[in-house]
């Protein structure tokens, strides 16, 4: 029997692409941001990752009016992150960085009533009907190729990504630059819709202290744990998931996300996060600098979204067990196209500390 619904729940949909452009609003998982305020667009400084100084990729957006407040009629939350697995430390959202735009129903990007939904112009109004925009990112492209003088990046290090890519020879042949094609596949993570539907719990008992130990016991010793993948050869690995499985505030994050596995968001405006440890919880929520109200959780991006993105090795690539984002509490009205928000990055309980728990040691050692 369904229980309460609680929170929407994310998920990746294949679709096509040309769904995906602003003038449809969309969620969405990679490719370039489909940009929401299409005139004062984030500058390319906005978008360096605070650890390497490079551009960031673009991750997601979510889609997110406030119904009760008139310049909130249009919302999109955009996050970005840095590709270099060096970058990704545990419990630091440095390279990470979330922006919130907003419009009102009548504003001088998008007609008043919605547009019908078909392929036929489904390019504008978008960005680059506006600006220039690289031509690996979707962001903002102020540099401009010296050679045919038609294709434009946000920065030196998307310029070299192109001339390695094709570009070197392409160039040769100005007539067949176009100045913003997509390059899928060597920089920007694979293009998906976000469906989002509501959660609804069923009554269904949680796991006893009893099974949650035995399916660690198994996994530890033989690699065949419920639910488990992973090469039981693989020690390491093998070690490092069942003691992150001893952590209580896992064992709840595990038993909620159970009954939908392949959520990728939870938005739950004004909530409480599912978190993934009970430790490195943000403290001390910023209020707005722009109207000093308090910021909320609004939603949070889930460890499944990294297998979507092929970006899931361990050790070597992007990774989180959580990502929360805090927004202003009233979507204040802003004076510039994006603003940018909270985000903070939650991680597993390190293995160090639970094999050093009483529990850990009672049982094993």
């Amino acid at each position: 029997m369904a229980g309460t619904v609680c929170v929407e729940l994310g998920f990746v949909e294949k679709s096509p692409k040309w769904k995906l452009k602003s003038k449809y609003f969309p969620s969405k998982v990679g490719g370039f941001p489909a940009w929401l305020e299409l005139h004062n667009l984030p500058s390319s400084d906005e978008l360096l990752c605070k650890v390497c100084k490079k551009p960031l990729v673009f991750l997601c957006q979510v889609y997110a009016p406030f119904t009760d407040k008139e310049h909130c009629f249009h919302r999109t939350m955009f996050v970005f992150v840095c590709r270099d697995g060096s970058c990704s430390k545990e419990n630091d959202c440095s390279n990470i960085k979330v922006f919130r735009s907003q419009l009102s129903r009548d504003n001088n990007s998008y007609p008043f009533e919605a547009p019908k939904e078909e392929e036929s112009g489904c390019e504008s109004p978008g960005a680059a009907d506006f600006h220039n925009l690289c031509r690996i990112c979707g962001a903002l492209g102020p540099k401009v190729c010296g050679g045919c003088k038609k294709a434009w990046y946000c920065s030196r290090e998307h310029q070299a990504i192109d001339w390695r890519g094709g570009h070197k020879k392409e160039c040769k042949e100005s007539d067949t630059v176009q100045n913003f094609t997509a390059k899928e596949g060597s920089f920007l993570f694979p293009e998906f819709e976000i469906e989002m539907e509501p959660e609804e719990l069923e009554n269904e008992p949680n796991p006893s202290e009893e099974q949650i130990m035995k399916d660690y016991e198994d996994l530890l010793r033989t690699g065949n744990a419920n639910n488990s993948s992973y090469d039981p050869e693989d020690e390491a690995d093998l070690i490092k998931m069942a003691t992150k499985e001893t952590d209580k505030q896992f064992r709840k994050f595990r038993t909620r996300i159970n009954q939908y596995p392949d959520q990728i968001i939870r938005y739950d405006r004004g909530g409480e996060p599912l978190w993934v440890s009970s430790d490195n919880k943000p403290k001390d929520i910023p209020q707005c600098p722009l109207c000093g109200e308090q910021k909320q959780f609004e939603f949070q991006i889930m460890p499944q979204l990294l297998v979507h993105l092929k970006a899931d090795s361990t050790g070597r690539s992007i990774d989180w067990g959580t990502v929360l984002v805090y927004s202003c509490s009233q979507s204040c009205q802003q004076d510039k196209g994006y603003v940018e928000e909270s985000v903070y990055k939650q991680d597993y309980t390190p293995v160090t500390d639970v094999m050093n728990s009483p529990s850990y040691v009672k049982r094993f050692k």
